[in-house]
């Protein structure tokens, strides 16, 4: 058995990462999508998992942005009063381990004084608070001893040259996000565009304010059996080739998966055709709802121009209708142009993309 259940998230992305056999089943959570999804939407998924007798592996953040994070921690602390279902570790990444370290150690400071500024810096301030949900997540399940990062000893998760997938029962999860140098780099963003926002007048960095620089995802394909899933969180497009490239998985910087659930939720910002062209898969799975314009209609038409070159036929799967979809499905027909497309309807909760029964 292995599938993705894709639970609806609205702007956020929420996954349950499903393995093990059809008898022995088992069970990763990705992220928690954002404020009020754990009660609507994931917390029904995890006591149904409960009611079955099944437990988590694995729970993974995989950035402290407000729409992966904050699901997740109302989960965790309402594990330390009223524990929902088994969790058997914990892996994340804090901004102080990954970009706020060594001679990033001034950003997380620097971003907070200018989310101080008030309405003039709102994603600023939203940054900051996504810091400190991913800090409190992190306390949450040491009080609660659930493991943290434990098959990292402790430390931070990174794609490494040589390093060994980490093996849970039949799943091999190869990290693949973030690298060393994605990190350095992301580094010299910050100080860039707080030194540009620092030296601006207020009405100037309100206006920049949504250019903020990514946060670093985990990003890891996972492997079962002949079958292959990539899982990208934020992570941006030319991060994605080097880890991919750092963890031996794509040489040429070529890789082909069963299943790629798009970095960004589909954002052109965090991608380009030649991602597309050089990952490419049978099933593209898109969590967005059309906020921030996620999903571009140029990532749309970048997956299935790549695919028509190549003449494969594809599938997308999307939790949400947004205007940009509509207009995308208006310019390429399915039936017409190589793919079919599935939607999550309003009156569910969440859909499969199975792999392997």
């Amino acid at each position: 058995m292995f599938a993705l259940r894709v639970l609806q998230a609205e702007e956020g992305d929420c996954l349950v990462l499903c393995y093990g056999t059809a008898k022995q089943p088992r069970f990763a959570l990705i992220d928690g999508g954002p404020a009020r999804n754990y009660d609507k939407n994931l917390r029904p998924e995890l006591v149904a998992l409960a009611k079955a007798g099944r437990g988590l592996e694995l729970v993974v953040l995989s950035h402290v942005d407000n729409d992966h994070v904050i699901g997740l921690l109302d989960f965790i602390v309402e594990q330390g009063s009223q524990p929902v279902i088994d969790v058997a570790g914990l892996w994340l990444n804090s901004f102080g381990a990954t970009v706020g370290a060594g001679g990033g150690a001034d950003i997380e400071p620097r971003v907070a004084a200018l989310a101080a500024a008030g309405a003039r810096a709102k994603v600023a301030a939203a940054t900051v608070l996504g810091i400190r949900q991913g800090h409190r997540l992190a306390g949450e399940a040491r009080a609660q001893e659930i493991p943290l990062n434990a098959a990292f000893g402790g430390g931070v998760i990174l794609a490494k040259q040589g390093q060994q997938p980490i093996q849970l029962g039949n799943l091999r999860l190869h990290i693949v996000g973030p690298t060393r140098g994605n990190l350095e780099a992301l580094q010299d963003q910050w100080h860039d565009w707080l030194a540009e926002r620092e030296a601006a007048a207020p009405e100037v960095a309100a206006m920049a304010d949504k250019s903020i620089p990514n946060l670093s995802s985990v990003m890891f394909v996972a492997e079962s059996g002949k079958r292959r899933m990539l899982l990208t969180g934020d992570g941006r497009g030319d991060h994605l080739l080097d880890g991919l490239v750092e963890a031996g998985l794509a040489p040429q910087r070529r890789l082909h998966v069963d299943l790629f659930k798009l970095p960004h939720h589909g954002s052109d910002r965090n991608a380009d055709r030649e991602l597309f062209e050089r990952v490419t898969a049978d099933a593209y799975v898109l969590s967005a709802n059309g906020k921030y314009g996620n999903p571009d209609l140029a990532t749309l038409e970048w997956i299935v121009e790549s695919a028509q070159a190549r003449k494969r036929k594809i599938a997308l799967y999307l939790t949400n209708t947004t205007p940009d979809v509509k207009a995308f499905v208006k310019r390429f027909p399915p039936a017409k142009s190589g793919y079919t497309i599935s939607i999550l309807p309003r009156s569910k909760r969440c859909f499969d993309v199975v792999l392997e029964k």
